[in-house]
């Protein structure tokens, strides 16, 4: 493919900014390049720092492994980089997180299993398994946060991103824009609408989309700038876009509205001259409950155990603060309907809900923040010093670790909640939420937190329920992390 250019579009075609660059001054080979050699550069980097943690676990052990660990890794770096090679993590930069994470860890468990392999043929009496397996699972840990770091570099410098142009209705084209916008880890820059439609209604769309509207013939003159086409597919007439397949893009996708599916991974399946999309619900199945429940465990126990000390050390600091039991017990809505006590540090005055009712009877802006989000920004309830600090670094769940061993939680899960915020969605969304088990963290706590309002709730909990699966859980696990430690939006 060509190289692409600083394309400048004339203002006689109806173009909302003339002179707008369609894509950055990067060929799309070159780009592609870049970002594949930065995501070698992190997993190698990633890698280098597993050594060094098993070098020096080694040591500490006093165990005589090292220069044999020097080979290990020397065969380690090819073998990690060709398996994440060949799930497509240096090649195919625009696909889900979650995706992306799945084909990290399964990469990695190729890699481990060669090395486990070379180990039991050279050295079958080596004490080298174990590291082996350790640092395969740190290699996965490390490697999604070194990843994010440099996805984010890359974005910043217009990399990641794949010139895209848009053809359908101007509507779908709009709206597809701004999603494609409020998403960038998704590796789509949408450049420009590729319209049929009259002079007025697409300069009209410009003006409103903020993108210059091309027609087919300018396609052909700017397409070495673009990489990627994106149709809606009630749009894709193979008598009018015929000439699409032509362009010298590297991939066209065919794009259905299933926003309202609420779909992440659907199957397709062929149904003679039609495509029909195949939707699971994952979580309601036996087999999938039973083992969420047995992760939950894996990970409860010991969280639990070195949480204790932890606990022990914020109850006693809450009890310095207000006289009173350091522990709080509310009762909150869980599976089937079945309510149970959620128990948290106490990081409130014993007559906290006093304090809010005053509060919000005397301040008409709180009220409305209040019934909107049920969180206030200025909280009077809240304990002075030891309150926020437990509340904005989450430590005050940690009670709940007791909650999950006992059963009435799960580690991932729609966040369980009280009768009065639950009843404020429609009965078919508290149905849904009473359908699978409520979770110590969850994708909503994770992305917006309590910055997002009884809408953005309800969408994000209906997503992950709809979407559920082990990668999805292991996602939102691994967000929960910079999420606790940015403190987005807790209050």
């Amino acid at each position: 493919m060509p190289d692409i250019v600083t394309t400048v579009v004339p203002a006689s075609i109806g173009m909302a900014k003339p002179g707008r660059r369609l894509g950055a001054n990067v060929p799309p080979a070159t780009r592609r390049r870049l970002v594949a050699a930065a995501l070698l550069v992190g997993d190698l980097v990633t890698l280098t720092i597993v050594a060094g943690v098993l070098q020096l676990g080694a040591a500490i052990a006093a165990s005589d492994t090292d220069t044999n660990m020097a080979g290990l890794i020397v065969l380690w770096a090819p073998a990690l980089c060709g398996a994440l090679a060949g799930f497509g993590l240096y090649g195919s930069e625009r696909s889900e997180p979650v995706d992306r994470l799945r084909r990290r860890t399964l990469g990695n468990v190729v890699a481990a299993a060669l090395m486990l392999v070379w180990l039991l043929v050279s050295q079958p009496s080596g004490h080298l398994w174990g590291y082996v397996v350790g640092g395969a699972g740190l290699t996965v840990l490390l490697g999604y946060y070194v990843e994010a770091l440099i996805r984010g570099a890359l974005l910043r410098r217009e990399l990641w991103t794949a010139p895209t142009v848009l053809y359908g209705a101007m509507p779908a084209c709009m709206a597809l824009a701004r999603d494609l916008a409020s998403r960038p880890e998704l590796g789509l820059k949408p450049v420009a609408i590729l319209s049929e439609e009259d002079t007025d209604a697409r300069a009209d769309a410009a003006e409103i989309a903020d993108l210059p509207v091309i027609t087919p013939g300018q396609a052909n003159i700017l397409s070495p700038g673009i990489e990627v086409a994106l149709c809606a597919s009630g749009d894709l007439q193979v008598e009018k876009a015929d000439w699409l397949a032509r362009l010298p893009l590297r991939q066209i996708f065919v794009v259905h509205d299933a926003s309202a599916l609420q779909v992440l991974n659907p199957r397709l399946r062929a149904m003679g001259g039609l495509l029909g999309l195949e939707l699971r619900s994952a979580i309601h199945m036996p087999r999938n409950l039973r083992l969420k429940r047995a992760l939950d465990l894996v990970v409860a126990i010991p969280l639990a155990l070195l949480a204790l000390p932890v606990v022990a050390v914020l109850a006693l600091a809450v009890k310095a603060v207000d006289n009173g039991p350091a522990f709080y017990a509310q009762p909150r809505v869980g599976r089937n309907g079945n309510v149970f006590n959620v128990y948290k540090l106490r990081s409130m005055y014993a007559d906290a809900e006093d304090r809010l009712a005053a509060h919000l009877e005397a301040d008409g802006a709180a009220r409305h923040e209040w019934e909107r989000f049920f969180k206030l920004s200025n909280d009077p309830r809240i304990l002075p010093g030891i309150g926020p600090f437990i509340r904005r670094s989450s430590l005050d769940e940690l009670p709940q670790l007791w909650n999950v061993l006992r059963g009435e939680m799960s580690i991932v899960g729609p966040r369980p909640f009280p009768a009065y915020h639950n009843q404020c969605f429609d009965t078919a969304f508290q149905a849904l939420r009473t359908s699978v088990p409520p979770g110590l963290t969850g994708l909503w706590q994770v992305t917006d937190r309590s910055d997002g309002d009884l809408a953005v709730q309800k969408r994000q909990d209906s997503f992950y329920i709809h979407n559920w699966s082990f990668w999805l859980d292991f996602y939102v696990l691994l967000q929960t992390v910079p999420a606790v430690l940015h403190g987005r939006g807790a209050k």
